[in-house]
């Protein structure tokens, strides 16, 4: 037993390690070893769980690397990986002791080449297009002329001023800028953002919701425009309610928004050309479509005008329309008085055959009959009222019996305290009326006194009568014998002094002729 004891083992004087403690040293090494790194590969298996980290692995066509990014990581990322894209991702070498793994923590995505670039596009392309987001039944009429024009783009770069500038020109329409970075990792988010805040917003409100948008940026390469290419933004453009033209680049230049946007202009400028026309045009269209319409309404009248002049010569003259109607009348009247003629002839024969059937001795029989028949029903009527007289009397007596007196006295009371108060509403009646009455005749005395001729003497006029009769004429007073003129205070009664005058001097129309001295 002490031989097995004192026997020396190979491997007693190695130190033990925990497991911990291996994996802590392992970490160690490899992060001190590689540090930050940058690793080439293609996209493998692509996972994302619940917490929001991203799992995915760099492959090439012998190993695999598993990489991670974690959640705060990910908005950083200029580009999401996909798998079947190649790459070159940038982080950190590290291990996993639970699982005795090593991974590496990626910060940074970028693609490895342009022909990586549009193979992701055409992948997406397929995508969409499988979906329907390309589909021209879906796209949007573009407003003729929109009130409320949004624009997405950069605030500072000459895309905005171009887009202004050519409004302008064209037609001056209200234009609300949401600002967005046009490239870099924050481009697709912010403008999908944009996207959906102009649709969110209420048509009316305070800020108004635009009737067009434009999503512009300027040329740039294909990594400039990547932005514009993630899904995130197509889907956003796919699912705007308002029609959306996209300016992304020059005229070359193709990115996913211009496949799913209602419009594409090849560039900025040409958006604004698309978003509104011109106004002088549109006035010089309006003016000669007005001049068109005059032109038209004249020749529509004087067409008609021809027309009616050529009908109007087809028509009968008015007389030769009534000589007919007026021959058909003459004859009418013809044949009507001589069948008044006729019938008043039969019917003087009918009276001659009728009188002579009429012979006193028929009369008297008939008056007699006749009498006799009134007599018959006297008869039987005298017993008939003697029964109702009496019957009517019997009812009153029987009436009569039944009142007593303090029952008829307290009838006469009621009917004479009704009396009396009918009485007293007549008085009071009669007495509002004579008040209306009196106070309507003095208001028509006031009136008659502010309107009447007598407040006028007071002001130094008078009034001339002759023989009671108005004067209104120096002929009617020289033809008067005797005048009254009417003052404020009273009248005075004055004799025609030019009448008097000429009789004084032998001028009136009764004096001699004296001859002539000449």
């Amino acid at each position: 037993m002490s031989d097995l004891i004192d026997d020396p083992r190979p491997g007693q004087n190695l130190p033990e390690f925990t497991v911990s403690e291996i994996s802590g040293a392992v970490k160690r090494a490899l992060e001190d070893e590689f540090g930050r790194i940058r690793v080439r590969g293609e996209v493998g298996r692509v996972f994302k769980a619940r917490s929001g980290h991203l799992y995915y692995d760099v492959k090439d066509d012998r190993s695999v690397l598993a990489c991670t990014t974690w959640k705060g990581q990910i908005a950083g990322l200029s580009v999401v990986p996909e798998e079947g894209l190649e790459v070159v991702v940038t982080g950190r070498l590290t291990a996993f002791g639970a699982q005795s793994k090593y991974n590496l923590n990626v910060d940074e995505v970028t693609v490895a080449g342009q022909g990586s670039l549009m193979a992701l596009l055409e992948k997406r392309k397929k995508q969409l297009a499988a979906e329907g987001l390309f589909d021209p039944e879906r796209k949007k009429r573009l407003p003729y002329l929109p009130e409320v024009i949004g624009v997405v783009t950069s605030p500072s770069g000459a895309v905005i001023r171009d887009i202004l500038h050519r409004l302008r020109d064209r037609f001056p329409r209200k234009v609300l800028i949401w600002p967005v970075a046009v490239q870099g990792a924050a481009c697709a988010p912010e403008v999908a953002r944009a996207i959906e805040g102009f649709n969110a917003l209420t048509p009316g409100g305070a800020l108004p919701r635009p009737d067009l948008l434009i999503v512009a940026r300027g040329g740039g390469s294909v990594e400039d425009l990547w932005g514009f290419n993630e899904e995130i933004v197509a889907r956003a453009a796919a699912a705007s309610q308002i029609p959306l033209i996209s300016a992304v680049g020059h005229e070359t230049d193709t990115t996913l928004i211009d496949f799913v946007s209602d419009r594409r202009a090849p560039t900025p400028t040409a958006a604004a050309e698309l978003a509104v026309p011109v106004r002088l045009e549109l006035l010089a269209f309006v003016d000669s479509q007005g001049a068109r319409i005059t032109r038209a309404m004249s020749n529509a009248v004087s067409q008609r005008r021809q027309r009616l002049a050529d009908l109007s010569r087809a028509l009968p003259r008015p007389d030769g329309l009534l000589d007919s109607p007026r021959q058909r009348l003459d004859q009418a009247d013809e044949k009507l008085r001589a069948a008044l003629r006729t019938g008043v002839q039969a019917r003087r024969l009918r009276l001659v055959d009728l009188s002579g059937t009429l012979r006193p001795s028929v009369l008297r029989g008939g008056l007699r009959s006749n009498r006799e028949k009134l007599a018959g029903c006297a008869a039987r009527l005298e017993p008939s009222l003697h029964r109702n007289a009496r019957a009517h009397r019997d009812a009153l007596s029987r009436l009569a019996g039944r009142l007593r007196p303090e029952q008829l006295q307290g009838r006469v009371d009621e009917r004479a305290a009704a009396l009396a108060a009918l009485g007293r509403r007549l008085s009071i009646a009669g007495t509002t009326q004579i008040r209306g009455l009196r106070s309507r005749i003095e208001a028509t005395d006031r009136l008659l006194v502010s309107l009447g001729y007598q407040a006028t003497l007071e002001r130094g006029y008078a009034v001339v009568r002759a023989d009671g009769a108005l004067v209104t004429t120096e002929a009617q007073a020289s033809r008067a014998g005797s005048l009254e003129i009417q003052f404020a205070d009273g009248r005075l009664p004055v004799t025609n002094a030019a009448r008097r005058r000429k009789a004084g001097s032998g001028e009136g129309p009764d004096a001699p002729d004296q001859g002539s001295l000449f």
